[in-house]
């Protein structure tokens, strides 16, 4: 079984969860694989890089979300499922901890353990001269916002070429439901459970009470279009792991893509009580004291 494997270095125990991954990889019939910003803290012998010509049975991500979503950038569509294990906070895409690495990992070779498939974006730059060229998959969300020091941007907004409105805010987000607990949730947008076919447009702090967030079904295509004289110093930032600037007279498409996501799921604990363990979703407690 191949597996491949995604850290975050800035996790000051990863050395010691690679090592241990390390000793138990042949016990479980695991062949391990890794991407090459963690290489250097695996003990040796040291596993082959992650090649795209040796498929993976699964990708294990140590870290957050964050993480997870660069495991899902790297695999670019590939039907592989991917098993996280939260050394973070929230880790609200994740399923595994460090606690249960051992178990995760044994449930993973035995097959025992189900996959969700997570709706992803496509994300596409078109200049003035209408050449389009598409950015990878995402699996949250696509944000276009100033880049510098924060400033206002005027936006005109389409879905399926017909437009919504000009928008005046710090940006706009365009979310997949899985992105919905994300950034969108942050900047007011609505949670939107992972299987409803649907994307989210969520304005960044608008500077209009009449702007609120948008749910729209999936197979439209969202048009952003920042308006002149506010188009200089703008950015495209995909899932919050990589950005572009986007030129004068360019625009943003958003579309579904045509590729999913497989999420790994270990045990009984359904979508609603991981949102009610990580979002604290209608949590009394407080009031219960009283």
């Amino acid at each position: 079984m191949n597996v491949g494997v995604v850290g975050n270095p800035s996790y000051r125990d990863l050395p010691a969860v690679l090592a241990r991954l390390g000793t138990a990889a042949p016990r479980l019939g695991i062949t391990l694989y890794t991407e090459s910003e963690i290489a250097t803290l695996w003990p040796e012998p040291r596993p082959p890089a992650i090649d795209p010509g040796v498929p993976l049975d699964c990708l294990l991500t140590l870290g957050g979300d964050g993480t997870l979503l660069r495991g899902a950038r790297l695999l670019d569509g590939a039907p592989t499922p991917i098993l996280g294990v939260n050394f973070g906070r929230v880790g609200f895409l994740t399923t595994a901890t460090d606690q249960t690495l051992d178990w995760s990992l044994d449930a993973i070779v035995r097959g025992a353990y189900t996959t969700e498939a997570r709706r992803t974006l496509q994300p596409v730059i078109e200049d003035e001269r209408g050449r389009r060229v598409e950015e990878a998959l995402v699996l949250n969300d696509v944000v276009l916002h100033k880049g510098g020091v924060a400033r206002v941007v005027r936006l005109r907004v389409a879905v399926d070429g017909e437009e919504v409105g000009n928008y005046s805010a710090d940006g706009i987000i365009v979310a997949t439901p899985t992105g919905s607990t994300a950034y969108s949730l942050s900047a007011g947008g609505p949670i939107v459970v992972p299987g409803v076919d649907a994307i989210i447009i969520t304005a960044i702090c608008p500077h209009t009470l009449g702007v609120r967030p948008l749910v729209v079904p999936a197979d439209r295509v969202i048009t952003v279009e920042p308006l002149v004289p506010h188009a200089d110093d703008i950015i495209v930032s995909f899932d919050g792991q990589s950005s572009v600037t986007l030129a004068a007279g360019s625009r943003l498409l958003v579309r579904r893509g045509e590729r999913r996501v497989q999420l790994v799921r270990l045990g009984p604990e359904g979508y609603f009580a991981r949102m009610r363990k990580k979002l604290q979703w209608g949590d009394l407690t407080d009031r219960e004291r009283r």
